[in-house]
């Protein structure tokens, strides 16, 4: 099923760089191939990292270009979260729902059927909608929980500098 995706891409890719008379360079696909091979959410870095690991050294200006060149051909879908700009391999038009912690930043795909349910029959008025991606923003348990440590702490703490200064 991967690979079915991979191909799909792969094909869409070389289309659209016959179509246009673009270069058909070994750095585009392989950069394609391993945003397929990524699953879920991955930032630049990150790509350019495993790229560097597979020893295949592209530059930030072709990594940048390709990845624009994927979202323009909708074979990558760019999320622009509050803390940073993520990017997720999308060959198929899914929907997606995210909860983004404000405070750490991480991001967690939710699976959310309700949500999925309304949205699906939300009626538009002349336009044909292909997919959605909604995001939720707010404070994971984490945060939460490392906050209330340094409330009660700073409330400890004063409360000890009353207690002394008595």
């Amino acid at each position: 099923m991967e690979n079915d995706k991979k191909a799909a891409a792969r094909a869409a890719l070389t289309k659209y760089i016959e179509e246009n008379n673009c270069r058909k360079t070994t750095e585009r696909f392989a950069l394609l191939d391993t945003i397929y091979d990524i699953e879920g959410l991955f930032t630049m870095e990150e790509l350019a990292e495993r790229m560097a690991v597979q020893n295949f050294h592209v530059s930030r200006a072709t990594l940048y270009n390709s990845l624009n060149l994927f979202v323009k051909l909708c074979l990558v879908v760019r999320h622009r979260f509050q803390a940073e700009t993520k990017y997720e391999a999308c060959c198929d038009t899914s929907n997606h729902c995210y909860q983004t912690c404000t405070v750490c930043g991480k991001v967690v795909e939710l699976d959310v059927p309700e949500v999925a349910k309304a949205l699906e029959s939300v009626r538009l008025k002349r336009f044909r909608k292909e997919y959605y991606s909604v995001y939720f923003y707010g404070v994971c348990q984490t945060c939460q929980t490392r906050s209330k440590r340094k409330k009660n702490n700073l409330k400890g703490t004063k409360k000890s500098n009353i207690d002394k200064n008595e």
